[in-house]
């Protein structure tokens, strides 16, 4: 079967080929319902369909912008086409219509942006301050005049959709030709209402079938909507009411004054503000890769499109349905999510127990039929048939059907749907938002975590801790640390370093909702800004005085940001950069002195401040060094000088360890998984914080990403096993560490990355993890799954949560196929030796249910439990029905066969059963003993490996909820639907025997968990908590 499944239904969990994505589509066979089948598989004929449709909307965007950008530098401005104001615009007071204003962003039509008097006239004309935002109380006014940052979406699926959909089943259909027939038959032969019974109890047992399986499917699809809605969702920094404050672009208007910066993604149409080093990739748009200056010359922004490099404010002119992005958006389908290599997987074990089904099916009515065509050919009747033997006939092959009904698993692929959902929903409140469902299933494989350390093992809540400045060290702690130090540095070493923190800065100091100055920026950012303000500093004045002329951003390349400054009174330029301590300090030949007074920087001098750096660095303390350089020579502002710099200080930041961290590390230690942290900081800092979490050892190693970079192959091989901390990492080095694990160490990684530039290894990894809060909308992009709160708790949650995952189907499928084999053996068996089944139409889809929807809700959804953290991870190719598994399921399915068969034939004697209804009784102990079997080995298949299976139940509402549904029905069906259901109701002590017949699997169990298992693959360890570890390691992941 393994072989079977690899060689037919293995897919990749990231990326999949088309060719395999095709293969495992055709090797599907013996399915009952397509629609619902594979409602959760991605459709390959759309989605090639999209791609088409989208290159060539791209292809006509670019054709479109070209022309008309060379056509509107030929149209005067008095041939321009005078669009009228309609009297709805009027009179809200704006002075410009919503398409006019949407073509002049959507057009580059620069003539025109002139025309309505630039920025300023376009400001007034949408009665907005470009500098304080729009007012609150107008947005609902903006809204109805220039529409909401909302597309038209495909309407989603209502529940009777659903009931449809479960209706397409073949066999169901089958089933209610054959009921309807039976109906018809059961009438003329019997009369009414008699002959109404048998078929009107598979209507309404399909019924019930149908209507549980909507309500299920359609849950799901509720749950998934709510999660698609989440990731579509992003915050954008906005100017309202004279303040900056976070919203969804869902509630993006027309005037808004949007704030962008590296990674962010443009949400709506329009036209430049102010900023620096605006570059713009509009290629998801246009098709086009090469990325666009945005500036003053160029000022329009498309919606859709992402900022490369750079920071700046934009005035929003277009939104929704308006802009180019919401008409590409409009013309695209759904196609979905490629569906997990467990879902293919599934299918594959759905097929082969499908065929195998059919067949015993077919056989089952062959010996059926034959034995009836014998039984009249003896009483020499074969040439005579009345209306009763077409009953008969009927009902034989209403057993065959309701034999592939419950042969074939089509809850299997869907069980994995649904257990996702569940752990989606729950990860999404433990503030995980999955954004690929195969990423919940390969964190449970994840041998490697290959973790950032700022704001995922700190608390990124950052403060200038210490500070050398005029050639010593000082406290900033408290505020007698700060009146010491002011009191001690001279005022121009003070101005300098001012200057240097309040301009050389992507930060900004802004008026909050209760009036008091508030810092907006990275924490890094917001830790120096706020040290300059408790120092005195003024940020508006410094910005008043010196006029930026020239800002390049910090670059994790380079590890630093610059700035060119105008001095004034003809004073030239002055620059500043900041970034990690050694390399501007390196960049440096001067150093401002106590006088404040720039002196040449000494070999000496400079020992002793990389020895200031190291002792910083050794007390976990971020590091970061600030220079300047005086430019007189003012020819070439096109370019921020490199070196000749003369540093003013060097500040530690305190970023303190998250509480639980160390315990998570340890966890996943325990759980063999493997943390390497990487990161830009010093190596000191970097090591001083990973023995803090737990993450260096005594034989583990630290290096610096340069020192990586260098590396041969083969020595890459032998230090990786090791390594446990990259300090002053790049990008590209995080993708070649993630790269190499992969490829040479066969490793399932996942990597963290919040910036820009780690894109490339996000995607590059079995699991992306985004930072939500810190990261930029690149990042989350390329993620697979989002840390909303950027914690490395939660992300081992998300791999407790993809270990559940796997370990629940696990229990399903053995569930599952223990009722597959009794029911087909017991039915089959008894055809042959009686020549009829012990359970009949009604009774078999009743089972059907509790194995298919009801089962899978009950152990799809089980919570995760400390135990799955104390063994290996799973590997990704080993044998999916494990050893014990097999055991388990053909060990119970040889108990209550036994048993079965033996209160088919010697029932009567056995349970001392007289009289004319003798034999509906024993019917009914025997459909009730079976129901009592499957619920208690459904408790059973809660834990494959320990005895204890009532662990941790109660906890599981679903499971408890699904238990009291089935018996309380099950009660009713025995005691109350006799007519329908073919049973009788029955004395208690014959319950007492089902029930404790269904309990006795319980005892099987045990026996069953002492009989060894050996691993062909490796051989069997044992944990601290008695499980069995899973098939792992490099050699099998």
């Amino acid at each position: 079967m393994e072989k079977y499944l690899r060689n037919n239904f293995e897919v990749e969990a990231k990326r999949p080929t088309e060719e395999n994505l095709l293969r495992w589509r055709s090797a599907v066979s013996i399915v009952k319902n397509p629609r619902r089948r594979f409602r959760m598989v991605a459709d390959l004929a759309k989605r090639a369909e999209d791609e088409k449709k989208r290159q060539k909307l791209q292809e006509k965007i670019r054709v479109a912008l070209t022309v008309q950008k060379a056509a509107l530098q030929f149209i005067a401005a008095g041939n321009r086409v005078q669009h009228q104001l309609s009297k709805e615009v009027q009179d809200s007071g704006f002075g410009i219509g919503p398409e006019e204003l949407a073509s002049i962003a959507r057009s580059h039509d620069d003539k025109g942006f002139q025309h309505h008097g630039g920025l300023e006239g376009i400001a007034r004309e949408l009665s907005v301050s470009w500098k304080d935002g729009v007012a609150s109380a107008d947005l609902t006014l903006r809204q109805k005049i220039y529409g909401s940052n909302s597309f038209v979406e495909k309407p989603p699926k209502g529940f009777w959709l659903f009931v449809w959909d479960a209706l397409q089943d073949l066999t169901l259909i089958i089933l209610m030709i054959s009921a309807v027939a039976s109906i018809g038959v059961g009438i003329a032969t019997e009369g009414w209402p008699s002959g109404l019974y048998d078929g009107l109890g598979i209507i309404l047992s399909i019924f019930l079938v149908v209507m549980v399986t909507a309500v299920s499917d359609y849950k799901q699809s509720l749950q998934f909507r709510d999660l698609d809605k989440e990731k579509k969702n992003i915050i954008v920094q906005v100017s309202r009411d004279g303040y900056r404050q976070k919203i969804s672009i869902y509630d993006l208007v027309v005037g808004d004054v949007v704030h962008l910066s590296i990674g962010d993604q443009v949400s709506a149409d329009g036209i430049f503000i102010s900023g620096y080093s605006l570059i713009v990739d509009e290629s998801s748009l246009s098709g086009e890769s090469e990325p666009v200056e945005v500036k003053e010359a160029m000022p329009f922004f498309l919606s859709g499109t992402k900022v490369q490099d750079g920071s700046g404010k934009m005035l929003v002119t277009a939104v929704g349905m308006r802009t180019e992005w919401g008409r590409l958006m409009e013309t695209l389908n759904e196609t979905g999510d490629n569906e997990t290599p467990l879902q293919v997987k599934l299918n594959g074990v759905a097929t082969i127990i499908g065929k195998i089904g059919l067949a015993f099916s077919i056989l089952t009515f062959v010996v059926l039929t034959s034995r009836f065509l014998v039984g009249k050919a003896l009483h020499h009747e074969i040439t005579h048939w009345a209306s009763s033997d077409a009953l008969v006939l009927l009902n034989y092959f209403s057993i065959a059907v309701i034999i592939i009904v419950v042969a074939v698993p089509e809850g299997l692929p869907l069980a994995v749907t649904l257990s996702l959902a569940f752990a989606m929903k729950k990860l999404m409140s433990d503030k995980a938002l999955v954004r690929h469902l195969s990423a919940c299933e390969t964190m449970g494989s994840a041998t490697c975590i290959c973790t950032d350390k700022t704001g995922t093992l700190t608390t990124n809540h950052m403060v200038v801790n210490k500070i050398w400045i005029s050639e010593k060290t000082s406290l900033t702690l408290s505020d007698h640390d700060q009146d010491v130090l002011k009191s001690s540095v001279s005022e121009k070493a003070s101005n300098l370093l001012l200057q240097s923190i309040f301009q050389n800065t992507s930060s900004e100091v802004v008026k909050g909702k209760d009036g008091k100055k508030k810092v907006i920026g990275s924490p890094t950012e917001a830790a120096l800004m706020e040290f300059g303000l408790h120092m005195g500093g003024d940020a508006k004045a410094f910005d008043e005085e010196f006029k930026i002329v020239k800002v390049e951003p910090f670059n994790s390349v380079k590890k630093q940001m610059k700035v060119l400054v105008e001095v004034p009174n003809g004073g030239g330029f002055r620059a500043f950069c900041k970034g990690a301590s050694e390399i501007v300090l390196s960049r440096c030949n001067k150093v401002v002195n106590s006088n404040g007074e720039a002196v040449p920087l000494s070999e000496e001098h400079r020992k002793n401040i990389s020895n200031v750096i190291d002792a910083f660095a050794c007390e976990a303390l971020r590091t970061l060094s600030m220079a300047f350089k005086d430019v007189k020579d003012g020819s070439n502002v096109d370019s921020i000088p490199d070196e000749d710099y003369t540093l003013i200080a060097v500040v530690g930041i305190k970023d303190p360890v998250r509480p639980g961290v160390k315990e998570a590390v340890q966890a996943c230690l325990a759980a063999g998984i493997t943390v390497r942290m990487v990161t830009g900081d010093n190596i000191n800092t970097a090591k001083a914080i990973a023995k803090e979490c737990g993450i260096l050892t005594e034989d583990g190693l630290a290096i610096e990403g340069p020192a990586f970079r260098n590396m041969s192959p083969d020595e890459m091989n032998e230090l990786l096993p090791k390594l446990q901390v990259m300090a002053r990492s790049m990008p590209l080095d995080k993708h070649t560490l993630v790269t190499v694990l992969k490829n040479e160490f066969k490793e399932v990684v996942a990597v963290t990355g919040d910036g820009t530039n780690d894109a490339p290894a996000l995607r590059e990894a079995d699991i992306g993890l985004a930072m939500g809060i810190a990261g930029t909308e690149v990042a989350k992009e390329n993620a697979d799954v989002i840390i909303m709160d950027d914690n490395f708790t939660t992300i081992v949650n998300v791999v407790r949560w993809g270990r559940a995952v796997y370990i629940n189907i696990q229990k399903f499928v053995q569930f599952q196929l223990t009722v597959n084999v009794v029911a087909l053996m017991l039915n089959f068996i008894s055809a042959c030796i009686s020549g009829s089944a012990p359970l009949t139409a009604v009774q078999m889809l009743w089972v059907n249910l509790i194995m298919d929807t009801l089962g899978a809700l009950a152990l799809s959804t089980e919570p995760p439990h400390d135990g799955l953290m104390k063994r290996p991870p799973i590997g990704r190719n080993v044998n999916f029905i494990t050893g014990v598994m097999w055991r388990n399921i053909i060990g119970q399915s040889i108990y209550q066969i036994v048993v079965l068969l033996a209160l088919k034939f010697w029932g009567r004697r056995l349970l001392n059963l007289t009289g004319s209804d003798a034999t509906t009784i024993l019917n009914t102990v025997i459909f009730n003993s079976f129901v009592f079997c499957q619920i208690f080995n459904e408790v059973n298949s809660r834990d494959m490996e320990k005895i204890n299976v009532f662990r941790g139940m109660f906890d599981s509402w679903p499971f408890l909820m699904v238990m009291v549904t089935t018996i309380g029905f099950q009660i009713i069906m025995v005691e109350l639907l006799g007519v329908i259901a073919e049973t009788v109701p029955l004395s208690w002590d014959l319950w007492l025997v089902s029930v404790l017949i269904g309990a006795a699997s319980l005892v099987v169990a045990v026996v069953l968990k002492c009989i060894p298992v050996v691993n062909v693959q490796r051989e069997p360890a044992k944990n601290d908590d008695g499980y069995e570890a899973l098939p792992s390691g490099p050699e099998l992941a």
